[in-house]
């Protein structure tokens, strides 16, 4: 074997060793910022909530051996004072180049009420992996594996689309469930889907969680349709990317404010409707979540004195491995932990 292929294997093998490295160095991230909200689960604050799990998950992406760059945060940087878009973590010293999407706490309503399904997500690629979605909305229709995409069709009668869905699936449309946000502005999607004949699992938030939940035959779940955030979509498509599934989605904006808003972050064309591959493409995408309160993806955080557990979930679409990780925390000899 020449040296210079040997140099270029051992190169290889430390990239993976590096990229498997990280996947589970991400855990610790979300797991920090799930730990730093469950101290707020049902207290009513969510603004609260959401600080300190901005602040815990900043601090433990910077304990990480890369130079990150948030494309899915907080907001622009003169409206959020943490975790912006644009913001550079990491502890760098040479480490990849990667580009980052992020919620450190999606279901902050929920977290404050004590509700189910709220997450601390992040999702990580190489640069320019991920579409700079704007804080708008963007309507979306997610499917799990084993579904043509091409009959994802955001122009077509809901009803259409649930029909080759359930032939997708062999069965008919009253077998199916659709999880829809429960919001006034679907009060005519959740009329003409009851109309189909199709079943309908409402929920007051979290529609990463929802869209992730297509994917898990366990879960009941079999479309997800409507309206939410942008930013959220991309997270979700890179869950998708990982463990399967389908989606599309189209930005929908409310005045010219929003359509501005979108110009800057560089998109041209505001009629687009984006594919998986669009929000979140490549190889190296790697995602990770962890319950803060129960849900059908994952367990909240339990805390007993001087301790918790978590439960997390990390993919990675390159091996199409996922794994659950159920960790028990010492509060007291953690240093990242003493003050969650």
């Amino acid at each position: 074997m020449t040296q210079a292929r040997a140099g270029n294997m051992t190169q290889d093998t430390n990239a993976e060793l590096m990229d498997r490295n990280l996947a589970m160095e991400v855990a610790r991230v979300t797991e920090a910022a799930a730990l730093a909200a469950s101290r707020l689960v049902g207290r009513g604050d969510k603004m609260a909530a959401d600080q300190v799990a901005v602040d815990a998950m900043r601090s433990a992406l910077n304990t990480l051996h890369i130079q990150g760059r948030v494309v899915i945060g907080e907001g622009e940087r003169d409206e959020a004072p943490m975790l912006y878009i644009g913001e550079e973590v990491g502890a760098g010293n040479g480490g990849p180049r990667i580009d980052i999407a992020l919620d450190p706490l999606e279901g902050t309503d929920i977290t404050a009420a004590g509700g189910p399904n709220a997450l601390a997500v992040i999702a990580l690629t190489d640069e320019g992996g991920f579409l700079n979605a704007p804080d708008v909305y963007m309507d979306k229709i997610a499917v799990g594996p084993g579904i043509d995409a091409n009959i994802l069709d955001l122009d077509a009668p809901i009803a259409d689309v649930l029909a080759k869905v359930a032939k997708e699936k062999g069965g008919s449309i009253n077998e199916l469930m659709v999880c829809i946000l429960d919001r006034p502005r679907h009060e005519q999607l959740i009329a003409d889907v009851r109309a189909s004949g199709a079943r309908i699992n409402l929920i007051g938030d979290g529609d990463v969680s929802a869209i992730i939940a297509t994917t898990d035959p366990d879960t009941g779940i079999d479309l997800y349709v409507g309206s939410g955030g942008a930013p959220e979509g991309v997270l979700a498509a890179a869950a998708l990317q990982c463990i399967g599934g389908s989606m599309v989605g189209r930005l929908t904006f409310r005045n010219d404010d929003e359509r501005g808003r979108a110009e800057r972050w560089g998109i041209t064309d505001l009629n687009l409707i984006y594919t998986t591959d669009d929000l979140a493409k490549g190889d190296n995408v790697m995602f990770a979540a962890t319950g803060v309160t129960d849900g059908s993806m994952l367990r909240g955080v339990r805390r007993y004195p001087g301790g918790a557990k978590t439960s997390t979930i990390v993919m990675r679409s390159k091996s199409g491995t996922v794994r659950r990780i159920e960790a028990t925390h010492n509060l007291n000899r953690k240093n990242w932990l003493k003050s969650i």
